[in-house]
């Protein structure tokens, strides 16, 4: 759902403001929902932690610079069941923020950036910090309460630490006929290799640790899109 007129807007705050009884919102959200959005006293929003809760609140005072909000009872999450996870051969800057706003809006646990043979640079911890901040706005955007794990770079070395206990695991081969099925309640990871493909020895060790080669279809999507695809299959199918 696009935000509009009508939707009740969603605030990101830390777990200890959403657990006290008020929230003093300044600066940037203060100018977005109050300036923009044009919200006046005793309005409600939805306010959420990130970690996947979520609580109403209403607005008690308002001024040029500040609005003071009242914590209400608990909203819902609107977090999806199913837990998928994206381990993605690093793709360029712009293209990795547009893949964690996408995967974020959707309701992706976590993106992984991988450090393959044929990806570029890998990810540093201010690469991070930047795509947490693209994060939070999606998840503003889109009205979930769980912010995605990001992290990387990651050797494939890892694979067996990365993937979540008990998952399915695919990596997505244009080469193979088996689909990628849609929905299911077993939680998933998706490899997606980078722009320049596995290499040989990569899809070998991928395959031996028990990683299931699929595809989403005839045409060759670029990384961030092939990942996003895949998490959509995966998640909105129910």
């Amino acid at each position: 759902m696009d935000a509009g007129a009508g939707v009740t807007p969603n605030l990101l705050v830390t777990p200890e403001e959403l657990d006290g009884e008020r929230v003093v919102v300044t600066g940037e959200p203060y100018r977005h929902i109050f300036r923009a959005r044009r919200l006046d006293r005793a309005a409600r929003l939805r306010l959420v932690d990130g970690a996947g809760r979520a609580r109403w609140a209403e607005v008690v005072e308002l001024d040029r610079q500040r609005a003071v909000l009242r914590l209400l009872e608990p909203a819902p999450s609107r977090d999806p069941e199913r837990r998928v996870e994206l381990l993605v051969g690093t793709p360029r800057p712009e293209r990795a923020a547009w893949l964690v706003e996408k995967a974020t809006e959707l309701g992706v646990a976590a993106v992984r950036f991988l450090a393959t043979e044929r990806a570029v640079r890998g990810v540093d911890r201010k690469a991070l910090a930047r795509l947490g901040r693209v994060a939070g706005a999606a998840l503003e955007q889109s009205g979930g309460a769980r912010l995605p794990e990001l992290s990387g770079p990651h050797s494939l070395d890892e694979l067996s630490e990365l993937l979540p206990s008990g998952a399915a695991a695919f990596v997505l081969d244009p080469a193979v006929a088996t689909p990628l099925a849609a929905g299911g309640g077993r939680s998933a990871a998706v490899l997606v290799g980078p722009e320049g493909g596995w290499s040989g020895d990569e899809m070998a060790a991928l395959v031996e640790a028990g990683v299931r080669p699929v595809r989403l279809g005839g045409r060759v999507l670029r990384v961030e899109t092939a990942a996003v695809a895949a998490a959509s299959v995966l998640l909105l199918a129910d």
